[in-house]
């Protein structure tokens, strides 16, 4: 089905809602960027909400932040602001490490390769290389087999 980014924005957010989940509106949103942005983000959102652990807080070691291998879906919107207010950061045992993509864009903030299970956020961002991906997804639609599927 083709859905717009809003639509599949707020189809998640109310099924996140539904399941009572903490920061719907920012997983919704960064669920259906990535979507448009041709990358799997329902499908990683599916797969989160079967973990049984969804909160972690961020704590800077020597080493930078262990996420223990929770779902970014989960943490994206809490490193970022570790991020605003401590500076760069070098995160280990990274799952679902896309969902950071979205943030790190919209707040101009740099990003290693968010699919590595290793990699550091922070730093300056000068462009925005989604910017047209996102116009095509928002004039043309995202096609999607299901908005959100899960346990």
């Amino acid at each position: 089905m083709r859905l717009t980014r809003i639509d599949i924005e707020h189809r998640v957010r109310r099924e996140l809602e539904a399941r009572e989940i903490e920061g719907a509106e920012d997983i919704a949103w960064a669920a259906a960027w990535l979507e448009a942005c041709g990358y799997p983000g329902l499908k990683l959102l599916a797969e989160a909400l079967a973990d049984p652990v969804r909160h972690l807080v961020p704590v800077r070691d020597a080493l930078g932040i262990d996420l223990h291998n929770i779902s970014c879906a989960w943490l994206a919107a809490a490193l970022l602001l570790d991020v605003k207010k401590n500076g760069r950061v070098f995160l280990r045992n990274v799952r679902h490490g896309l969902y950071l993509l979205p943030f790190t864009v919209r707040d101009g903030q740099g990003i290693g390769c968010p699919v590595d299970p290793a990699f550091a956020i922070g730093g300056e961002r000068t462009k925005n290389p989604y910017a047209e991906k996102l116009a095509l997804a928002d004039t043309h639609g995202i096609e999607v087999v299901e908005p959100l599927a899960g346990p």
